[in-house]
C-alpha cells in the first residue's frame, strides 16, 4: 500500500514536493491545500483544494508535508496541524528549534501522531554531518558556510517587512575564511567573519527605503549579526537576474588523532544546488517516507533528522539496502 502524501502550502517548495513524489512510487500525492483561491493554483497535476477543506481529509492523508515558512508561518501551523495529522516541516531559524520542538512534540503526543520537524539540507543533512564527524572526530573545531546561494527564509523574512513587494537574499561565504579552515588552520571565526549577506529587494512605491533597509540589517536571528547590503531595484530586475533559486554550501570539521594528536584530518560535504527549493523538497518526501514507517511502528511525539534510521529513508528493503549500498 503506497503511502498517502498531502500538501499544505504551494509556494517554491511546495511546487519541489509535488516533483519530488513524481520520482517516489511508493509514495501517493492526495492533493495540494492552499489558503488561496483553488482556482488561481496550477499544480503540475495535483488536485487542489482550499485549506478549509482540509479536516475532511484526516483519514485519507498518512503524511502531510507543511511548505510554509519559518518567519510567521510554521511556529503556528506546525503545532496546529499536529493535533490532526502526521506533519513534517522544513523549520529553518536555528536559535528557535527547541521551542518550536517542544510546541510540536506537546501537540503530537497528546493527539497520538508523530511530526518531523527542520527536514531540509540545513537544519537536515548539515547537521547529519556536522553530527557524524564530530563523533568520528571528538578532538575538533566545526565549521559550517552557505552560498553563494538564495536563502528562501531569509528572503522570505525581508517579504513580510512593510513596503516590501518581493525579496531575494543571497548568503556569501567569506572566501578566505573558507580556506583557511580548508588548509587546517583552524581558525576562530565570529558570524561576521564567515558570510556576507546581500539582500535585493522590490519596494513598493513611495515606501520608506531607509526604514525598511533599518528592518532588515537589524533583524534578530536573521542579519543582526551579518555585515548585510541592501540594495533596491525594480521588478523587472528582479525577474531578469534573480528568478533562480541556487544554493550549497560545506559542513567541515577538522580535527586529530594520534598520542599526542599529530595527525590532522579534515572532512568535508559539500552541496551545490541548482535549486534549493527542489533539493529541499527532495530531502522532505525521503524523510514523510521515513515517518510513516516509524508511525507504523506505534511512534508518537516530534522526531528530528537525528531520530530517523537512516534505512527508513529509502523505499528499497534490508535486504536490498545491503546488496547495493553496503
Amino acid at each position: 500500500m503506497s503511502t498517502k502524501i498531502g500538501i499544505y502550502g504551494y509556494g517554491n517548495l511546495g511546487k519541489g514536493v509535488e516533483c519530488a513524489l513524481k520520482n517516489a512510487p511508493d509514495l501517493e500525492l492526495v492533493g495540494v491545500f492552499t489558503r488561496r483561491d483553488p482556482s488561481t493554483v496550477k499544480t503540475y497535476g495535483a488536485p487542489v483544494y482550499a485549506a478549509d477543506e482540509l479536516m475532511n481529509f484526516k483519514k485519507k492523508i498518512h503524511v502531510l508535508i507543511l511548505c510554509g515558512g519559518s518567519a510567521t508561518d510554521l511556529p503556528k501551523m506546525t503545532p496546529e496541524l499536529a493535533k490532526h495529522f502526521n506533519v513534517i516541516d522544513s523549520f529553518d531559524t536555528h536559535a528557535k528549534i527547541p521551542e518550536h520542538f517542544k510546541a510540536v512534540h506537546t501537540a503530537a503526543v497528546e493527539s497520538g501522531h508523530i511530526a518531523l520537524i527542520s527536514a531540509g539540507w540545513d537544519p537536515g543533512m548539515f547537521s547529519l554531518n556536522r553530527l557524524f564527524a564530530s563523533a568520528i572526530l571528538p578532538e575538533g573545531q566545526d565549521y559550517t558556510f552557505w552560498g553563494r546561494g538564495v536563502s528562501q527564509g531569509h528572503s522570505d523574512a525581508i517579504r513580510r517587512i512593510e513596503g516590501v513587494v518581493d525579496a531575494r537574499q543571497y548568503t556569501v561565504p567569506v572566501e578566505e575564511a573558507l580556506e583557511r579552515v580548508r588548509k587546517g588552520e583552524n581558525p576562530q571565526l565570529t558570524t561576521r567573519e564567515k558570510h556576507l549577506r546581500e539582500c535585493y529587494v522590490v519596494a513598493e512605491e513611495g515606501a520608506d527605503l531607509k526604514r525598511i533597509e533599518h528592518e532588515i540589517k537589524t533583524m534578530p536571528n536573521y542579519f543582526a549579526d551579518y555585515d548585510t547590503t541592501v540594495t533596491f531595484i525594480t521588478k523587472e530586475e528582479m525577474q531578469k537576474n534573480h528568478g533562480a533559486l541556487p544554493h550549497g554550501g560545506s559542513v567541515l570539521r577538522t580535527g586529530t588523532t594520534g598520542v599526542n594528536g599529530e595527525h590532522k584530518h579534515v572532512i568535508e560535504y559539500k552541496l551545490s544546488l541548482d535549486s534549493n527549493p527542489e533539493f529541499t523538497a527532495s530531502v522532505i518526501v525521503a524523510y514523510a517516507r521515513a515517518l510513516y514507517k516509524m508511525r507504523r511502528r506505534c511512534e508518537t511525539g516530534c522526531k528530528t533528522v537525528f531520530d530517523v534510521p537512516p534505512a527508513d529513508l529509502s523505499p528499497l528493503s534490508p535486504e536490498e539496502l545491503r546488496a547495493k549500498m553496503l
